[in-house]
Order: C-alpha cells, then sequence, then structure tokens
C-alpha cells in the first residue's frame, strides 16, 4: 500500500516569481529609455538613467529567482 503525497508547497510566494519581476524589470527599463527620448519634460530627461539603472540591476537580480 504506497502513502499519499502531499503536494509541494513552493517557498516563494506567487508576485515574486522570476515571470512577473522581470516583465516588470523590463518595463521599468523601457520606461526610462523612452523618458531619455522625449522632448518635453526635462525633470523625466533628468530622472531617465536613474530608471534605467534600477530597471537593470532589478533585472539581475530577479533573475537569480525560481521560475
Amino acid at each position: 500500500m504506497t502513502r499519499p503525497v502531499a503536494p509541494i508547497k513552493p517557498s516563494w510566494p506567487r508576485w515574486a516569481r522570476r515571470g512577473l519581476m522581470e516583465t516588470i524589470a523590463t518595463a521599468l527599463i523601457a520606461i526610462g529609455f523612452l523618458m531619455l527620448f522625449q522632448p518635453f519634460a526635462l525633470s523625466f530627461y533628468t530622472y531617465s538613467f536613474i530608471t534605467m539603472l534600477a530597471g537593470t540591476v532589478m533585472f539581475i537580480i530577479v533573475s537569480k529567482f525560481p521560475e
């Protein structure tokens, strides 16, 4: 007679998995790129590098998360 196997509970919450967080990081990089090349507001241009840098660092960190 076999024992029933309990379902494996993932150790990471759903919001902290790689798929969603990589999408958010990629969106941050894209927003920073658009902020860099827009001709309307100087404040967007000023913070574009910081936004792209934050997205890049987030992508590097999140790429180590489990699927």
